[in-house]
């Protein structure tokens, strides 16, 4: 009889960004409860209509420069660095204003903060946008967490021929890495439990992939044509993109190490 429960992994790489969009962070430790990571995508940015109540949370594969921002939460304070050394630090403050943003076909409110990071973030991308605070799960696309395999990585490594994406796991911006040995095992966890250090993640479906895996994930130029190289050998949605890692629910909240 089949365990409901796999024996904990190892997880070797845990991650996330605060500000969605910006580069995918690599932390020692990250804990998990029922919304995914703490501190993963707390804010987005915004740009805002003729409506000032309406907006749109703007998104990596159309914002790819977003990828060259560093973007750390330490406490209540938020810190930005672009990729040319000009930065920006303090707490983002409430303003009271609330706007009801459209997140991939879903209507999500993001109270607008104010902070030096609106205006460097507005330089950087040469557009009028808002920093705005989200309530935490509302732009995490499906799953809380997501997970990628190193076996799975290293197959796909072997088969495009871009031996660097063990190191560019990044590409993918998964919060848990964790050490495998068959590759896709994880595609046959479905409905599993998994421990991962002190918390315990439900397995549930296979990731869709778009451009974003193309972009290079510290400079987030346009580096290779990985999305074309992964359809020519992994399962495809209905919507014609590769399948690649898991999602995944929080059951038993913890910390991961």
């Amino acid at each position: 009889m089949t365990r409901a429960v796999i024996d904990e992994l190892q997880v070797v790489r845990a991650g996330f960004a605060p500000v969605k969009g910006t580069r995918h962070l690599s932390y020692p430790s990250v804990r998990l409860d029922a919304q995914g990571a703490a501190g993963d995508r707390g804010f987005a940015l915004v740009a805002l209509d003729a409506d000032p109540t309406r907006g749109r949370v703007l998104r990596t594969v159309q914002n790819p420069s977003l990828v060259a921002v560093r973007a750390e939460q330490v406490g209540d304070r938020l810190d930005v660095e672009l990729p040319d050394g000009q930065s920006a630090s303090g707490e983002p403050v409430a303003t009271g204003e609330i706007v009801t943003c459209d997140y991939w076909g879903r209507q999500v409110p993001l109270e607008l903060v104010e902070g030096p990071h609106t205006e460097l973030f507005t330089r950087h991308l040469g557009r009028a946008v808002r920093l705005g605070r989200a309530r935490r799960g509302d732009v995490i696309f499906a799953g809380a967490v997501s997970v990628v395999t190193t076996a799975s990585l290293r197959d796909l490594a072997r088969r495009t021929g871009h031996e660097g994406l063990i190191d560019e796991v990044a590409r993918f911006r998964p919060t848990l890495v964790v050490e495998t040995e068959e590759p896709y095992v994880e595609e046959t966890w479905l409905g599993r439990e998994i421990r991962v250090g002190e918390a315990t993640i439900r397995i549930g479906l296979p990731i869709a992939r778009c451009a974003v895996i193309d972009l290079d994930p510290d400079t987030g130029e346009r580096d290779v044509r990985l999305l074309k190289s992964i359809a020519a050998h992994r399962p495809l949605n209905r919507a014609g993109e590769p399948l690649f890692g898991v999602y995944a629910e929080v059951v038993t909240p913890g910390e991961v190490r």
